[in-house]
Formats: structure tokens, C-alpha cells, sequence
């Protein structure tokens, strides 16, 4: 167990040097949902409103907040976010590209932006994938990861 800090401590990379260079980055992600609850959200009607539209709004919003939530990450000019989601019937997969020119990657901002819509998701349909118990045994967040960067 870690008790203290050594004395690297933590340190954001000195980009100053390097060049603004265009910049892409596609994440995505998935939920495991019972059928039921994937039927209630295609036909808008779980309690908390629209799921889909309150997800792609909070994925822009993780994107934008990220250097806030990683310590480490820089903050950087967003330059394009686009959301998207597909559904299948025990699932939905969440897409998130981020665009930016400027001297470091955006992974991160990406990966942020798919776990938060992801989280949001859950949160908006816990009330109907609860089971007696309070548990969520068919609900599950997995598979986040980068399928795409591109350094122009």
C-alpha cells in the first residue's frame, strides 16, 4: 500500500517545445443493459428523461472538464466532439471523437467522454435495472478503450 509520496512526486510533461499539430482521437465504450431497459430508452420513456441526449451531453461535458477531474492531463483547446451511440439488444455502444490542434495528445479527453456517457446512461436507467435486492446484476460498463489517433 502506498503511504507517502516520493520525492518524483507528480509532474505535468513540459510541452512548451513541441509543435501544434492536428489532432484525433475515437474512444468507445459499452453498457450492458437488460432488454427491457434497452426497449424503454428507444421508445423515451425512462423516468429521468431522454437517456441518449442527457449521455452525448454529459460526454462533451467529461471531454471539456477532463484536465479538472486528471490531475496530470493539460487542458487544451477542443477543437470538435462528436458523440454517438448504436444500440443492440442487451447493449449500447458509445463513440466519442475528439478533434483539437495543439502540441499533445487527446486520449484522455476521449476515454473521459466515453466514460462519462457511459456512467450517465447508468445513472438515468438505474431505477429500472435495479433487481429486488438493490443490485445490478445485468448492468455493466466494459470494453473502453482508443480505436483511433491520428497525428496530422
Amino acid at each position: 500500500m502506498l503511504t507517502h509520496v516520493d520525492e518524483k512526486g507528480v509532474k505535468m510533461v513540459d510541452i512548451s517545445k513541441k509543435e501544434d499539430v492536428e489532432r484525433v482521437c475515437v474512444a468507445e465504450g459499452y453498457i450492458k443493459l437488460k432488454s427491457s431497459t434497452i426497449e424503454l430508452i428507444k421508445k423515451n420513456e425512462i423516468v429521468k428523461g431522454d437517456v441518449l441526449t442527457t449521455a452525448q451531453i454529459a460526454a462533451m461535458m467529461g471531454v471539456k472538464n477532463t484536465p479538472n477531474l486528471i490531475p496530470a492531463c493539460h487542458p487544451l483547446p477542443i477543437t470538435s466532439v462528436k458523440v454517438d451511440f448504436e444500440i443492440f439488444d442487451d447493449k449500447i455502444k458509445t463513440t466519442v471523437e475528439v478533434k483539437t490542434t495543439y502540441k499533445t495528445g487527446i486520449e484522455m479527453e476521449a476515454l473521459t467522454g466515453v466514460s462519462i456517457a457511459l456512467l450517465t446512461i447508468w445513472d438515468m436507467v438505474k431505477s429500472v435495472e435495479k433487481d429486488e435486492n438493490g443490485g445490478y446484476p445485468n448492468t455493466e460498463i466494459y470494453g473502453i478503450r482508443v480505436v483511433k489517433k491520428v497525428k496530422k
